[in-house]
């Protein structure tokens, strides 16, 4: 027993630890392999989230939709125009703003002003920072001298690669926004390529009025609150001036509507810039935003009228928030603060920034996939999958015996791992994840054949049964880790530069690597430590079945 000790003892809370996971992974992955009518009458307590079907296995719209970048950077160029014509007249400097084809140039009235606004228009530029690491890449413009009374400026090449990125991202979450409250649920709203937004929704066969929905701009406004009578029950008009407009979430099944001036203080196509932040005195999430000249100045004048209270954001005729004005701001620029998680300031930031689509979205390919073909999709994914893991259990018994039996143990837990945590993050199963679920279920199977052939290795040197089975897991460990990194960067790099199923392929194998090593490498060497220790205590030499 002292040999056993040493070599393959697993302590109690280790053996505790490893069946909990298996067992919990169970727990999760059950509500899988019932029907989801049955899944209701479930008690509270229990799980019940299931794998979600993608496109091509449940049917649906496909939607391929391009952002006219061009707008985009014609629209930027338009605001720049004022914002150097604004700065430069209230330094009381004398000029000419005009357009040109990437910039705004200015011709100066009186050629000894060029230090002076040189230095102003350098101040507009900022650093382009990473929302986390607060890292400067580089400046948002170049303010370029070109004589004694000419500057040109104009956005950066970074900037206009990081605007891209970000519009493109505001249209994602004002997209995603609208597909879910089509009533659908687990879309797949992704950017692909430069400037294409990839909208695939599962359960539609109609695209007409998703199409619609999608093509609609977002309408975003700031609104005055009423000044006695805040909250109200009901959706109604007060004198003619104040309308009710609901709350966008609330924390009570009672829908609460707050009295707002009809007619917006600012809208959003003044909005320029909105981003989540810290508050440097509390540490507190806040949201940073900025306005445009126009904005600002209605902006400025309504809040120093306003001061202690609150002002009403609105998306799509929604309250987003109404936050206290807590001084007034002046400048363009200001933040909104409240109870906000980091993850709820970033979500309004994101929200506020992209009320309305940055510019025009085109449709360049529609289809739809039928419910039919998808159905055929998953016949013919379970028969393969079925055919395939009933050939590898088979041979892996016929080879390895009772060791094979082992494997195909460790080989369900490893099913039921997958299963459970691709559930409980709601990925959505397509043909690829189907395939990548089954290329990690026989990768796992690998794994302890490399095993199992490192053990008959060990037994044919001529070391006991113990010894070579440890001595067997322990050297097998380092290829096996070795070919399994292999194969994580491959997914890695998919799940990074692919979208769609790829990503969807690459996610399921990621999540089979870790899951295989596991119960290849711990659960199955559980299995067998436990099985040595049942045969030394019927004081059975040790004859492995292998």
């Amino acid at each position: 027993m002292k040999e056993l000790t040493v070599m393959l003892y697993f302590p109690r809370w280790k053996i505790v630890l490893i069946f909990g996971v298996c067992l919990i992974a169970t727990f999760f992955a059950m509500p899988n392999f019932f029907h989801t009518k049955t899944l209701k009458s479930w008690p509270a307590w229990l799980p019940k989230k299931q794998l979600s079907l993608g496109l091509d296995l449940q049917g649906g719209a496909h939607l391929l939709y391009s952002m006219n970048t061009n707008e985009l950077k014609t629209n930027m160029l338009r605001n720049l125009r004022g914002d150097v014509r604004q700065r430069l007249t209230d330094a009381k400097i004398g000029q000419i703003t005009g357009r040109i084809s990437n910039g705004v140039k200015v011709l100066l009235s009186n050629p000894d002003d060029m230090p002076n606004s040189l230095e102003r228009l350098r101040q507009m530029s900022q650093p382009i920072s990473n929302s986390i690491i607060h890292v400067g890449i580089e400046k948002t413009l170049r303010v370029t001298k070109i004589n004694d009374r000419v500057i040109h400026i104009s956005y950066s090449d970074a900037y206009l690669k990081h605007l891209v990125t970000e519009s493109i991202s505001g249209a994602i979450e004002t997209i995603r926004r609208r597909v879910d409250a089509f009533g659908t649920s687990e879309p797949n709203i992704v950017r692909q390529g430069e400037d294409r937004i990839l909208v695939q929704v599962p359960g539609i066969e109609n695209t007409t009025s998703l199409r619609e929905l999608i093509g609609k701009t977002a309408k975003l406004t700031f609104h005055s609150v009423h000044p006695t009578q805040t909250i109200s029950s009901t959706s109604q008009q007060i004198q003619g001036e104040y309308k009710s407009y609901p709350l966008a979430e609330n924390l009570n099944e009672v829908e609460t509507f707050y009295l707002l001036k009809e007619v917006p203080v600012v809208r959003g196509d003044q909005l320029k810039d909105a981003r989540q932040g810290y508050d440097q005195q509390t540490n507190e999430p806040i949201i940073t935003f900025t306005f445009n000249q126009e904005g600002a100045r209605a902006f400025a004048k309504f809040t120093s009228r306003n001061v202690n209270r609150p002002f009403a954001i609105l998306l799509d005729g929604k309250i987003l928030s109404a936050p206290i004005i807590r001084e007034p701001i002046m400048g363009g620029s200001g933040q909104i603060s409240g109870s906000f998680t980091p993850k709820a300031a970033n979500e309004l930031a994101i929200q506020l920034r992209s009320g309305s689509l940055p510019a025009d979205l085109t449709v360049i390919e529609e289809r739809t996939v039928g419910p039919s073909l998808g159905a055929d999709s998953i016949s013919s994914g379970l028969l393969a999958g079925s055919v395939g893991l009933t050939a590898m259990i088979f041979i892996t018994v016929w080879v390895y015996g009772t060791f094979g039996v082992f494997a195909v143990v460790g080989l369900i837990f490893n099913g039921m791992l997958i299963i459970a945590i691709m559930s409980t993050i709601g990925f959505a199963l397509t043909l690829p994840g189907i395939a990548g679920l089954i290329l990690t279920m026989g990768m796992a199977v690998d794994a302890n054949v490399l095993i199992y052939e490192r053990i008959r290795e060990e037994l044919a040197s001529g070391k006991l049964a113990i010894l070579a089975v440890d001595t067997g897991f322990s050297r097998a460990i380092s290829t096996i880790v070795d070919s399994q990194l292999t194969t994580l960067s491959a997914a890695i790099i998919m799940f990074w530069l692919g979208s769609g199923p790829i990503r969807g392929f690459a996610m399921a194998l990621s999540i089979g690597i870790f899951t295989s090593i596991f119960t290849a490498v711990t659960v199955v060497r559980l299995i067998i430590a436990l099985w040595v220790q049942a045969e030394r205590r019927k004081n059975r030499n040790i004859a492995l079945p292998i």
